[in-house]
């Protein structure tokens, strides 16, 4: 003890008795804040495995059949169900439609599963279409890899990893169509970008990727980019925004929440977005003067808090995708779609989409892409959720877009 306390505070100044005392105590006080310190990391930025299981493996063998009958999302949610196992975890992988058709790989975005597309998904699949969804690293029942950052490099190998795994060829010379929302609208963009010649069609709904930045509270952006916050506090913030009630969950720049109260949290600002609002409006998205969320709209929201409890990788996920993920500040990546052919790259945004702006992205994607001669540019009903929630209106541009009777 002595000597950590000579080596960290130089000799005693007194002797005998009293400076000897004097030196149990500094060296005693020094030992404590080490210990404590060393504790507060171990607590609060605790180290990270290489892949946190999903609920296959950890939460759904323990659920009784009653329980299991209930989760908004069920395993067999698609036809074609399979389980990809690669060094990053298992993917979650649904594969379906006529073997000869248009190949159509789907992206979900960044808080719920590939649920969100089934509207779009299914019809497609009955017009003759091979399509195929994943549940992303970390959402529905994909393993969650917990050492590596969420950002484009790990989605882009998501996506190599899952065609790799079908019995067809998915790659080659135009070997498929991408359909990707919000998240997945940005992560398709760059894989298109990386992957030209790969991708035949390309059709981005409310994509994320060019997200004003100056649209999410500064405070919000704060929290969640310093690093000043320990990795287990965010986390339990960011669980409790997620767990709010579906008629606080929303706030809004100029909208109301559903009952017209804001709600309050750490994590959010007066006046803008904050980073778990792109969570909560991808389940549920209301637009003020409206109906009240339906029924699938609850049962995604429902699915959202159900990982919070069943998917101990969800939150590290999410947390680590708003940093590093494909959400802002991609305009080298779009710049690259500008070289697309004419007419194979489409965008389909919502009129009330508060998240996605119409106005903003007219104004700063469209000339990135080329313009309105080289872009399908087309607005729907709805908000940010209107691939589910208007998934007619939707389908009706995919089919335009693809001369589809």
């Amino acid at each position: 003890m002595e000597a950590i306390a000579s080596i960290c505070l130089g000799p005693p100044t007194g002797s005998g008795a009293g400076g000897s005392g004097s030196t149990t105590v500094i060296a005693t006080t020094v030992v404590t804040t080490v210990a404590l310190i060393s504790l507060a990391r171990f607590t609060l930025w605790p180290e990270k495995r290489a892949v946190i299981p999903g609920p296959l493996t950890t939460s759904l063998p323990k659920l009784s059949q009653a329980a299991r009958s209930e989760i908004p999302y069920q395993p067999d949610a698609f036809p074609g169900a399979r389980d990809v196992v690669t060094p990053y975890g298992n993917i979650r992988v649904y594969e379906f439609g006529p073997e000869d058709g248009r190949k159509v790989l789907f992206l979900h975005g960044i808080s719920t599963s590939c649920m969100t597309l089934k509207g779009i998904a299914v019809p497609l699949a009955e017009k003759g279409c091979r399509v195929m969804l994943f549940d992303l690293f970390g959402r529905g029942f994909s393993d969650a890899p917990a050492d590596v950052p969420y950002d484009t490099r790990l989605f882009v190998t998501q996506i190599l990893l899952v065609l790799a795994s079908s019995p067809l060829s998915w790659t080659g010379e135009n070997g498929l169509s991408i359909i990707g929302y919000s998240l997945g609208g940005g992560i398709a963009a760059n894989f298109a970008a990386t992957f030209p010649h790969m991708v035949e069609s390309l059709v981005l709904l409310a994509p994320a990727g060019l997200i004003r930045a100056e649209n999410f509270g500064r405070a919000s952006r704060l929290v969640f980019t310093s690093g000043i916050i320990p990795e287990r506090l965010l986390a339990w913030l960011t669980k409790r925004r997620l767990r709010q009630p579906i008629a606080s969950s929303v706030s809004k720049k100029v909208r109301k929440s559903i009952n017209g109260v804001a709600p309050k949290s750490p994590l959010q600002s007066e006046t803008k977005e904050d980073y778990v609002d792109v969570a909560v409006q991808e389940a549920v998205d209301p637009v003020e003067g409206e109906v009240p969320p339906t029924p699938f709209e609850r049962q995604v929201l429902g699915y959202v808090h159900w990982a919070l409890d069943f998917h101990y990788g969800f939150v590290q996920a999410f947390m680590s995708t708003i940093r590093n993920g494909p959400l802002m500040e991609q305009h080298g990546y779009w710049r690259q779609l500008a070289k697309r052919k004419p007419g194979t790259t489409a965008v389909i945004l919502a009129k009330d989409d508060s998240l996605i702006p119409k106005d903003d992205y007219a104004e700063d994607a469209l000339p990135l892409l080329g313009g309105e001669d080289n872009v399908y540019w087309r607005v729907v009903p709805g908000s940010h959720n209107f691939p589910f929630t208007h998934a007619t209106e939707a389908l009706e541009r995919i089919y335009e877009f693809w001369s589809i009777e």
